[in-house]
């Protein structure tokens, strides 16, 4: 039998879906003009006059469907592209352990408690692109015994009973196994080869999980001290329109003391940092960004940039430089001459999620140098955007110069309708091979150099 509170909480439901169907009727798509190639690059690039802000936001999301039997995403030329593990529950971000075991973090948004009607439509529309639900918490080892590229053995290392919470970035420093939850950043005691962790881990530090906690990957990455965490911490929202209050050590890169246990903020004005990863030859880390949304189709570019410490990269109030988004109150005049410009455009709305560097020519001369970055796809973009893996060159004083490369497509399906998977974390292997996590495919894939012809 139905209860009040029940039946009441079905008709609040119903309501959601039909608004949900008034917002999706009435939104009309605003279109890009710019080309994309005039997007992405160095400077420059990107093109930033073409900014049209929206009421309602352009909505274009593809149908997840999965990967029908025999097909795969495509690899460029002189590639090929195997599964290297499938049947996984929304696997986003990928580690490689001293002994070549490989770690997935199986996860997706914590559970929340959503109220207002503006957070429901923005969950229906995260839970629709995403293709997953409830998050896993799960970390899994995989395990390639007898090197052919794909996996032979497969063990869950850590899950909820260990206290993960929708965990994403994974850090292994000495004997202790660092893992970024929503809320927290956990310690667990661990020795390479260890296929299961026992016990709660050691709570380093609390992380901002405040609701809605829109944005809430935790990626970390250790510094060569082994001292020194840094992790991603994303903004609270679009443009800080619930207050800064609520923005509290949102937006930045923090970084924490492992001995001491304490934060700090190493950079900040980054609207939701995701990918971390430390170029090899000048030893500089670098952070995938994600920029502000509702300024129309042709940008900001979501954008790469090094983690400099105490550098201030504008949000919420101005984008790629010195632009104001002129839809935030413009009270933090002082900090206008200090903000930094990004060093690498990716396109408007890819949503720039992993990156990982080539240390060896080993899928090309081409990608001998460089960054593999993954591009998770858009939601608001008309055409849309990303769903697919690029390569970005570098040259040899460690910065990026040229366009672009594609590297692994065949995520999105022709008629840009459907999708059957998104890249999202990337992980250049010991052997020089490409591992991409595809959270909506539920699988990861081995992008390795094509075979020569006998």
């Amino acid at each position: 039998m139905m209860t009040a509170r029940q039946h009441i909480r079905n008709i609040l439901i119903l309501l959601v879906i039909a608004i949900i169907g008034l917002v999706w009727y009435l939104s009309t798509d605003d279109v890009a003009e710019v080309p994309m190639d005039k997007m992405v690059g160095t400077a420059p690039a990107p093109e930033v006059s073409k900014i049209r802000p929206e009421g309602f936001p352009t909505i274009k999301i593809p149908d997840v469907v999965g990967w029908p039997a025999g097909k795969t995403p495509v690899a460029a030329d002189g590639m090929q592209v195997t599964a290297f593990a499938q049947k996984l529950a929304h696997p986003r971000w990928l580690y490689q352990l001293p002994n070549g075991d490989v770690l997935v973090a199986e996860s997706n948004s914590p559970d929340r408690d959503i109220t207002s009607v503006g957070e429901r439509i923005a969950r229906y529309l995260i839970e629709k692109s995403n293709g997953g639900g409830a998050s896993a918490d799960r970390i899994t080892l995989l395990r390639d015994k007898d090197g052919n590229g794909s996996v032979d053995e497969t063990h869950v290392l850590l899950d909820k009973s260990n206290g993960l919470k929708s965990p994403i970035g994974m850090a292994l420093v000495g004997d202790r196994l660092f893992i970024g939850n929503s809320d927290a950043v956990l310690a667990f005691p661990y020795k390479p080869g260890d296929t299961k962790i026992a016990g709660k881990g050691e709570k380093i530090v609390d992380l901002p999980h405040n609701l809605p906690n829109n944005h809430w990957t935790r990626n970390v990455i250790a510094l060569p001290d082994g001292k020194t965490l840094l992790v991603t911490v994303g903004s609270n929202s679009n443009i800080a329109e619930g207050g800064m209050d609520a923005e509290k050590n949102r937006a930045n890169i923090l970084e924490v003391d492992i001995a001491s246990k304490k934060s700090r903020i190493y950079a900040y004005g980054l609207r939701n940092p995701t990918g971390l990863a430390m170029e090899p030859i000048n030893k500089l880390v670098w952070t995938t960004v994600n920029e502000r949304d509702m300024l129309g189709s042709d940008g900001p570019s979501d954008y790469m940039a090094t983690v400099d410490f105490g550098s201030f990269y504008g949000w919420p109030w101005y984008y790629w430089g010195k632009n104001k988004d002129r839809r935030v109150e413009q009270n933090r005049l002082d900090l206008f001459q200090y903000t930094k410009r990004p060093n690498y455009a990716l396109g408007p709305h890819v949503a720039a999620l992993g990156i990982s560097f080539a240390q060896t020519p080993a899928l090309g001369e081409n990608f001998a140098r460089g960054a593999f970055v993954g591009l998770h796809g858009s939601w608001n973009r008309s055409p849309v955007s990303g769903y697919k893996v690029v390569f970005v060159p570098f040259n040899d004083r460690g910065f990026p110069e040229g366009k672009p490369v594609d590297v692994l497509t065949g995520f999105l399906d022709k008629g840009e309708d459907k999708v059957f998977g998104r890249p999202a974390g990337v992980l250049v292997l010991k052997d020089g091979s490409l591992l991409v996590a595809d959270d909506s495919g539920n699988a990861v894939w081995r992008v390795s150099a094509k075979a020569a012809a006998q």
